[in-house]
């Protein structure tokens, strides 16, 4: 008799077990989602990191950068498209946290030119101006950087002839 309550128990067993297994693995995911820290290409955020924390470890530079300020805050910058993680480590080197990094496409209006297989980068916000993102050809991305240097250059020199503000 007690094998026949027992084998009638079994799809509730079942149920019981598999409604746990699931709402298991809907507390991992959000864990997950949590420990994700998202910034848009070309874009910083800000988060904090532990008071005792002393060592910073990226997984992959090429994705994010990370500098650390004073207060305990920690600037992300999105470097390249992907995700990486990052790894905080108190002097003793003890892991205080781990976080994953994910750096998606930047968020303005951007239009792709594609010239056979190359293509240009345009940020219509609201007028169309070249914007080098990773893809462009490399002929474009080097005179768009060269273009953006000399103008930089030139008004650091304008700057500096017209001498300090009074």
């Amino acid at each position: 008799m007690t094998a026949l309550f027992a084998y009638h128990r079994l799809p509730t067993i079942l149920a019981y077990a598999a409604l746990a297994l699931l709402v298991a693995t809907a507390m991992t995911t959000r864990a997950r989602a949590a420990d994700m820290l998202s910034v848009y290409l070309d874009q910083a955020t800000i988060t904090k990191v532990p008071e005792n924390a002393t060592t910073l470890v990226i997984g992959n530079p090429l994705i994010a950068d990370v500098s650390i300020q004073p207060g305990g805050l920690l600037v992300v910058t999105g470097k390249g498209f992907g995700t990486t993680n990052l790894i905080v480590l108190d002097r003793s080197g003890a892991v205080l946290t781990e976080r994953n990094i994910q750096v998606s496409g930047p968020q303005d209006q951007i239009v792709y030119v594609y010239r056979g297989p190359n293509r240009e980068s345009l940020s219509c916000t609201p007028d169309c101006e070249p914007r080098i993102t990773l893809g462009d050809s490399p002929t474009f991305f080097e005179q768009t950087i060269n273009q953006a240097g000399n103008r930089t250059s030139r008004a650091q020199g304008q700057a500096a002839a017209s001498g300090p503000a009074r």
